[in-house]
């Protein structure tokens, strides 16, 4: 049987800032091993990720601008999951809104924390199969390009860095190597 591990016990918690898309919260803790720190913490509702495959192996993807980086990327359809959503309803709403495409099947691929250092969001990538093309959805802010790309053609650029953006290397290699089984061999 394992033993419980201790945790943080907390002596104070501030939010500092609180955002449409985040928050920050400073909190004074005693942390096991008697180590007193404070912590800055970006709070986040937790997002969801979508691998969309055609049944012929092809992968889509979408590009857009990121300003926290200054870069267009390529990536896999990601948004923040909403208020008294499930991380699946999320995935579905979130591949209408900037692809069109709804999928008949959606199934959690992984669960993953993106930067537990400092930061609460839990990431959930699904994969999506079974895909019919409608009428996307957008933000207003969002302006999407999309494109569908074989397995290997985005192996290729996740190995040159064309592909930087972590959720989406996740995604395509969990799915490249843990999923596909030789399904899909392009």
């Amino acid at each position: 049987m394992t033993k419980k591990r201790a945790l943080a016990k907390i002596l104070s918690s501030k939010v500092m800032f609180k955002g449409r898309v985040f928050g920050v919260r400073r909190e004074e803790v005693i942390e096991p091993g008697a180590v007193r720190a404070a912590r800055e913490i970006v709070t986040h509702p937790g997002s969801v990720v979508v691998l969309p495959v055609f049944p012929d192996g092809r992968i889509l993807m979408i590009r857009q601008y990121r300003q926290s980086v200054r870069q267009y990327l390529w990536e896999l359809v990601a948004g923040s999951k909403e208020a008294g959503e499930s991380f699946e309803r999320g995935a579905h709403r979130e591949l209408l809104e900037e692809t069109g495409y709804t999928a008949k099947r959606m199934r959690k691929m992984l669960d993953l924390l993106p930067s537990p250092g400092f930061l609460t969001e839990n990431m959930v990538i699904f994969l999506a199969e079974g895909l019919q093309l409608g009428k996307s959805q957008p933000e207003a802010d969002e302006k999407i390009e999309m494109r569908i790309f074989s397995l290997r053609e985005m192996e290729s650029w996740i190995r040159a860095g064309k592909i930087r953006d972590a959720k989406s290397v996740a995604g395509i290699l969990y799915y490249a190597h843990c999923m596909r089984r030789g399904r899909h061999k392009k």
